[in-house]
C-alpha cells in the first residue's frame, strides 16, 4: 500500500541527477519511505531510497570533468513499486541469486523457499530485501547506515536475522557498502548489491563497449534454468575469459552453450583469492566513451557478471528506455545455490556468528 506526502522533511528542490526528493517521500506498508542524499567534497552523489535500499543515482565526472549518472533508476517510488525490473539497485537478500528448486536442508531439516519459479528461488524469493523498506539513519553528508529485522520464516527462511548495510561515498569517488548480520538460527545468508551500470552514462546505449577485466582463472557453470551444476570450469579457451581487458561485445553472441543459456553474461566467476575473506580485486569495468573507468573490490568468493540481457525496453528515469544490453551489473556475492553444493564456500550462518562482507566501486575518470 503506497501513499504519498511531503511530511516534516525538508527538500531541496532537486538533486544534481535531476530528482525529486518529494517523488520518494511515501508510505509503503506503512512504513515511511524517503530519498538519502550522499555527497562527498568532489561534488558526487549518491541518492539512495531505504524502500529495498535501492541506488536510484550515481553522479561521477567522466573524462572531461562532466557530471554523469552511471547507474539506471526510476524517478520516483511509485515507479520502483510498479517496476518491471524489481532487483534495479536494489539490496539483494536473504540468499541472493539462485537457490536450486526453491529447496535447501540444514542439520538434517529440509527448507523450501516461496517462489514464482519452480526450477529456483532467485534473489530471496517473493519478499526478498529489494522489496522491503528499511529502517534508515543519514550518519553523516555521506554515510547511510540501513538495518532489518528479516523475521523466521520470510519466504520461507529459518531464523530471525538481523542485517545491518553502510552506504558511504568516499572522498575517492567510492561507492563502499558494508554488511553485517546475525542470526538466533542456523540460516543461510548471502547478501549482494545490484546496481544496473552504464559507464557511458545512463541511458547513453548498449554497455557492449565497456573493456571489462575480471581476476578469475575459473566461472560455475549453469544449466538451461540458470541452476549451477556444479562445476568449477577453466575460463581459458572460453568467451567467459576476462583475465585480460576484452570489449563486452566482442564475444557477447559467441554459439557457445553458456551464453546461449544466458542470452549473454549472467554467470557467476571464482575470484582468485590468497585466503578466504582477502579484500582484494573482482573487476575493472572501462567506458571509452565517457573515460570512466570502475574498479570492484570485495571480500566475498564470487563476483556474478550480468549484462542486462533480459531488460525489456521500460522506461526509467527522465523517459529513457532500458532496452537489452544497456546495463552491466557486478555482484559480489557467494556462489549461487551453495546451500545445495557442499563443495562451495559455506553460506551457513549459526547462532553467535557475525555475517560481513565489504564491497566498493570506486569511480576514476580519463583512464
Amino acid at each position: 500500500m503506497l501513499s504519498v506526502g511531503r511530511g516534516q522533511k525538508n527538500y531541496k528542490d532537486m538533486t544534481l541527477s535531476g530528482l525529486q526528493e518529494s517523488a520518494f517521500d511515501a508510505e509503503v506498508a506503512g512504513k515511511k519511505v524517503a530519498l538519502y542524499v550522499l555527497t562527498n567534497k568532489n561534488g558526487a552523489e549518491i541518492c539512495i531510497t531505504n524502500y529495498g535500499g535501492i541506488v536510484v543515482s550515481l553522479m561521477v565526472p567522466d573524462a572531461n570533468g562532466e557530471m554523469r549518472d552511471v547507474v539506471l533508476g526510476h524517478n520516483s517510488i511509485a515507479e520502483y513499486l510498479n517496476s518491471p525490473e524489481p532487483y534495479l539497485g536494489a539490496l539483494i537478500g536473504r540468499y541472493g541469486n539462485r537457490i536450486g528448486k526453491c529447496r535447501f536442508n540444514i542439520d538434517g531439516k529440509n527448507y523450501r523457499v516461496d517462489s514464482s519459479n519452480p526450477d529456483c528461488a532467485l534473489h530471496g524469493g517473493k519478499t526478498g530485501y529489494n522489496s522491503v523498506v528499511w529502517n534508515a539513519r543519514q550518519v553523516d553528508a555521506s554515510t547511510l547506515e540501513l538495518t532489518y529485522l528479516s523475521p523466521d520464516g520470510e519466504s520461507g527462511f529459518p531464523g530471525n536475522l538481523f542485517v545491518k548495510v553502510e552506504y558511504r561515498l568516499t572522498e575517492k569517488n567510492a561507492m563502499s557498502i558494508a554488511y553485517e548480520a546475525y542470526t538466533d538460527a542456523p540460516t543461510t545468508v548471502n547478501l549482494t548489491h545490484h546496481s544496473f551500470f552504464n559507464l557511458n552514462g545512463d541511458g547513453c546505449g548498449e554497455i557492449t563497449n565497456h573493456i571489462v577485466t575480471i581476476n578469475a582463472k575459473y566461472f560455475t557453470p549453469m544449466d538451461d534454468k540458470s541452476v549451477p551444476t556444479g562445476e568449477i570450469l577453466s575460463v581459458s579457451g572460453t568467451p567467459m575469459d576476462f583475465r585480460k581487458p576484452y570489449e563486452v561485445g566482442a564475444r557477447i553472441d559467441d554459439k557457445y552453450r553458456q551464453l546461449v543459456y544466458g542470452r549473454g553474461y549472467d554467470h557467476n566467476y571464482v575470484l582468485t583469492k590468497r585466503y578466504p575473506g582477502e579484500y582484494a580485486l573482482a573487476a575493472r569495468a572501462y567506458s571509452p566513451l565517457s573515460g570512466i573507468g570502475m574498479t570492484v573490490e570485495t571480500t566475498e568468493p564470487g563476483v556474478q557478471l550480468y549484462t542486462g540481457n533480459w531488460l525489456n525496453g521500460f522506461e526509467g528515469k527522465h523517459g529513457r528506455k532500458y532496452t537489452e544490453r544497456t546495463a552491466i551489473c557486478f555482484e559480489t556475492q557467494h556462489f549461487p545455490d551453495s546451500p545445495n553444493k557442499p563443495h562451495f564456500p559455506s553460506t551457513l550462518l549459526r547462532p553467535g556468528e557475525r555475517y560481513t562482507q565489504k564491497c566498493v566501486y570506486t569511480f576514476t575518470a580519463g583512464e
